[in-house]
């Protein structure tokens, strides 16, 4: 069983920067495509950014590109998002997403991620 664990998420005002970070565990030796969704109150989830498992590949929402940063960590199944710029339109409940990458292809949609973190809210006031 993968488990993703998040953390970072927080309050900060416009104009701000937070770095969310997400850790895949479970399967040794495994390595993951990864990426960010966010969701507000009955909106469906969004893609953020996602990146491949090798780190070569990258794609953002276009309302983040050129603010948001996603990276991964020494760790391969480490995945950081790093924000900055931050508008109250940023704000959301943020979810790490994983997906096997020997298994499934590199996606941008949300249905073909496997494994999902508990979510961390970031609010963003004006």
């Amino acid at each position: 069983q993968v488990q993703l664990v998040e953390s970072g998420g927080g309050s900060v005002q416009a104009g701000g920067s937070l770095r969310l970070s997400c850790s895949a565990s479970g399967r040794s030796g495994s390595t993951y495509n990864m990426g960010w969704f966010r969701q507000t109150p009955g909106m469906v989830r969004d893609l953020v950014a996602t990146i491949r498992w090798s780190g070569d590949s990258y794609y953002y929402a276009e309302s983040v590109k050129g603010r948001f940063t996603i990276s991964r960590g020494y760790a391969k199944n480490t995945v950081y998002l790093q924000m900055n710029r931050l508008t109250p339109e940023d704000t959301a409940v943020y979810y790490c997403a994983a997906s096997d990458g020997s298994t499934r292809s590199w996606s941008i949609r949300a249905n073909d991620y496997d494994y999902w973190g508990q979510g961390t809210q970031v609010t963003v006031s004006s």
